[in-house]
């Protein structure tokens, strides 16, 4: 058996290749999801972010870097997880059913223009799908944040971020360090300069 120094230097080795790995496959669908953010908030819209467990999580901390702060200090952006009240979430699941509790946030909140950023690690989470469908109806931009095996969750987004990897851990820390990018370059677009402001 493997020493635990030895396991938690294998896993921080695991989790530098990927990065790496990122650098090199998804420099662009990243750079789309930013500009995509970007041209949102500069039109005065909002974005909205969905997904399960670890996912929900990643909805909640990626807002709550724009809604707050990043690095700078500076106005709040508008953005909104799906995942946090737990009055509607059991409402829905409840009267409808659990895969329509973020489709029915976004019926009541997206408007055209807005963002939806969908999080899943399998790219199959009905419910994730569900509120891509319905955001597209509206005309709300989506991005699919997802693994390798895009899954459902990529057909007919508008941006497609896959972390290149089939482990869940490794994609979890892909999606939050994409997180981190995509707070990073829009509060820096709008902040950095002290010139303009989301509407």
């Amino acid at each position: 058996m493997k020493s635990i120094q030895t396991q938690i230097k294998n896993e921080l080795q695991e989790s530098g290749e990927l990065k790496l790995k990122m650098a090199e496959s998804i420099v662009e669908s990243i750079r789309e999801a930013v500009e995509s953010v970007i041209h949102a908030l500069q039109s005065g819209g909002k974005v909205l972010l969905c997904g399960n467990g670890g996912s929900a999580a990643d909805s909640q901390h990626i807002a709550a870097e724009l809604v707050g702060r990043f690095r700078l200090d500076r106005k709040g952006m508008p953005a909104i997880a799906l995942t946090t009240d737990t009055s509607i979430l059991t409402s829905v699941a409840n009267d409808y059913g659990y895969e329509d509790v973020f489709q029915r946030q976004v019926e009541a909140l997206g408007e055209r223009g807005d963002i939806l950023i969908g999080i899943s690690t399998s790219g199959q989470s009905q419910n994730v799908i569900l509120a891509m469908e319905k955001a597209r109806e509206i005309g709300m931009v989506t991005i699919a944040l997802i693994g390798e095996k895009r899954g459902p969750m990529a057909e007919g987004a508008d941006v497609v971020v896959s972390i290149p990897s089939t482990a869940t851990p490794r994609i979890q820390e892909g999606h939050i360090t994409f997180g981190h990018i995509l707070c990073d370059l829009v509060e820096r677009h709008f902040f950095e300069s002290e010139e303009g402001s989301p509407s």
